[in-house]
């Protein structure tokens, strides 16, 4: 009975570090997405009356023709969707979100940073680039700075339109409008810093070893299955399939499907020894945004 509750105290202890662990990993990965968003902002895009993609883009564009304060604009605009967010997703979400929402505004309102260059290519690039990394920092901590995110998800639940073809439909709406409203070269250019923002994002949430699922159907199952342990040392799940099906009807036996995770940057060496055993097998890949557990290594600050 004592060693029972010790137990539980222990288990109970642990699990009381890791929850202070993980929020203090949040904090910290929002306020460096915070800082970052501000730079871009401040040091690159408001003073040159360019735009981004999303509710922090429709934020600019609002700026820029009704020279109503950006900060108050940043709040105003994301407070619809961080209800909607605490609603669709969390409660918790929604409170880190408007805390991070807040602070980007005061640091706006409040920070002063010298026009670090007027090229415009450069404003588009280095602009983007470090509000994609505000970002994508402040979702690796659990929040977003852009709540059009949290509305793409609300409709991609109620429709037939995926999370992408939102972001992508509503960013249309917003460049064309700025380029009617304020000039087509700088629609033109606010298209290259959303997509030098929304590349970083990807890059901060994703890294650079991002994950591919590879499904192999061999008649040499069981020799492919010990080279991937033995010389890849990746970890495979086998799963029993029927007989294929084709035009001529069943084809082939009963058999195995092997199942793993590599990197990117791995997927090649596993094709090429897969090759050497049965250069004739059915290999299927698809991209997996994450994985947790079995032989897969950590990415970077997860």
């Amino acid at each position: 009975m004592i060693k029972l509750v010790s137990r539980t105290i222990t288990k109970g202890s642990n699990t009381a570090k890791l929850v202070f662990l993980s929020n203090i990993r949040d904090v910290i990965f929002i306020s460096i997405g915070v800082t970052m968003a501000s730079i871009g902002l401040k040091g690159f895009l408001l003073p040159n009356k360019f735009l981004d993609g999303g509710a922090m883009g429709l934020s600019l564009l609002v700026e820029i023709l009704t020279q109503i304060n950006l900060s108050i604009l940043i709040v105003a605009i994301n407070l619809p969707f961080i209800l909607l967010g605490a609603r669709q997703i969390s409660l918790v979400f929604a409170i880190k979100s408007a805390l991070a929402i807040i602070s980007l505004a005061l640091l706006v309102h409040f920070i002063e940073l010298p026009t670090i260059t007027s090229d415009k290519l450069l404003i588009a690039v280095f602009g983007g680039f470090f509000l994609g990394a505000g970002i994508g920092f402040s979702i690796r901590g659990g929040a977003v700075i852009d709540g059009s995110e949290v509305l793409a998800i609300s409709v991609s639940r109620r429709s037939s339109l995926t999370v992408g073809d939102f972001i992508a439909s509503f960013n249309i709406v917003l460049f064309s409008v700025a380029a009617i409203l304020v000039s087509i070269e700088t629609a033109m250019y606010c298209m290259l810093t959303y997509i030098s923002a929304s590349k970083t994002v990807d890059f901060i949430i994703n890294g650079i070893e991002e994950y591919i699922g590879v499904m192999v159907v061999s008649r040499h199952s069981e020799k492919i299955k010990d080279q991937i342990i033995n010389k890849l040392g990746r970890g495979v799940t086998v799963l029993k399939s029927e007989k294929g099906f084709g035009k001529k009807g069943a084809e082939g036996n009963d058999g195995k499907v092997l199942f793993c995770v590599v990197t990117r940057l791995e997927v090649f060496k596993l094709l090429l020894e897969i090759e050497k055993i049965d250069d004739d097998c059915f290999v299927v890949q698809y991209p997996i945004k994450d994985t947790k557990g079995g032989m897969i290594k950590k990415r970077p600050l997860h």
